[in-house]
């Protein structure tokens, strides 16, 4: 007797698009519902995997929106140096949904958080919503706060002018004030400031909560730009450490499957939110652990580029944009150089540093 399963097509059988395929074959895609143009402006913010995705827009000759470009005299090494770039605006990672949240608020001073700044081990100041935005932190904190002012003026201008919204959801756990609810990407204690449990709390977000405040997100973002869309992904790369009493792994399960919960809702709530399952082509048994290098953690090249080669294929339209052509003509010796392990602007890095030197 037949049964609904008879008249699905080959994608949803295991043995079929999975096991009987070579792993750099396997696409869970499918389809996507809509493109992205070459000139439409993309916009990027998230974890640290985030910025892989932006490095492969512009490689690839689209428009990937950066409002925060620094001094047009700067030396390109330098600006990188200052994280000019590595996302749309410099607000460094957006590890969880409160963050991305929060910052929107803060742009239109709807949050006005109590804390301006940490003061680092060397005496000087840093932004504790950005604190490894500037090597070796801010002079003093009018620089601090001029800067930051600056800053969400062009938040600003980005969520108002930009096409597409590209966000990686990272992480679950986060640190919050205990004053007002501000979170923060690092511990206080690790990249500036002083823990002190008076002030601070541990909080590890439910999916629900991930959910509202990705929700409360869209919302926020179509009142001040009614035709913007927005992507949806989750981080693969596993928690470098856990603020729970319990094994790293076990978190890391936790942390993922909410994020993915969270984002299976939203786009089943919105048309215009779609998810593209960088995820899983990365973490996927299929590829039998081959697209993470020796530390278990960090995704090789050959992960992002098959995870890119998947987005480009279905999210965005190929035109003959000269852009594209000179991008594609400088790749492969732009991957030559490369080393195997992809480069990153990661706070949660900086976890495993203060360990490091508590010792």
């Amino acid at each position: 007797m037949k049964t609904p399963y008879h008249s699905l097509p080959s994608i949803t059988r295991w043995s079929k698009s999975v096991a009987g395929l070579s792993f750099s074959e396997v696409d869970p895609v499918v389809s996507f519902p809509w493109t992205i143009q070459s000139t439409d402006k993309v916009a990027t913010a998230g974890s640290c995997f985030a910025q892989h995705i932006a490095r492969h827009l512009k490689m690839n000759g689209f428009e990937y929106y950066v409002v925060e470009k620094g001094h047009p005299i700067g030396d390109e090494a330098q600006k990188t140096k200052f994280n000019y770039g590595t996302f749309s605006a410099r607000y460094g990672n957006l590890y969880t949904t409160r963050q991305l949240l929060q910052l929107f608020k803060r742009a239109y001073d709807t949050f006005l958080p109590s804390e301006d700044y940490w003061i680092n081990q060397d005496g000087r100041f840093v932004d504790p919503f950005r604190p490894n935005i500037e090597p070796g932190g801010f002079c003093t904190p009018q620089e601090l706060i001029a800067d930051k002012t600056q800053h969400l003026r062009k938040v600003r201008e980005m969520f108002e002018s930009l096409d597409v919204f590209v966000f990686t959801l990272g992480l679950t756990e986060a640190w919050i004030s205990k004053t007002d609810g501000a979170v923060f990407p690092v511990c206080p204690g690790v990249a500036g400031g002083v823990f002190d449990d008076q002030k601070y709390e541990f909080v590890n977000f439910s999916a629900n909560e991930v959910f509202s405040d990705l929700d409360e997100f869209v919302i926020l973002l179509r009142d001040v730009n009614p035709n913007a869309r927005v992507i949806v992904t989750v981080s693969p790369v596993p928690l470098i450490a856990t603020a729970e009493n319990r094994h790293v792994l076990v978190s890391t399960t936790y942390s993922k499957s909410a994020l993915r919960v969270a984002c299976e809702e939203i786009t089943r709530k919105y048309e215009f939110v779609e998810y593209f399952p960088s995820y899983e082509i990365i973490t996927g048994s299929f590829n039998r652990g081959s697209y993470f290098a020796d530390d278990l953690r960090s995704v090789t090249e050959d992960g992002v580029s098959h995870v890119m080669r998947l987005f480009l294929s279905h999210a965005t339209v190929t035109t003959n944009n000269p852009k594209a052509e000179s991008s594609s003509l400088q790749e492969e010796d732009f991957v030559r150089k490369m080393t195997n392990v992809v480069d990153t602007t990661c706070e949660e890095e900086l976890i495993e540093a203060s360990m490091r030197n508590a010792n």
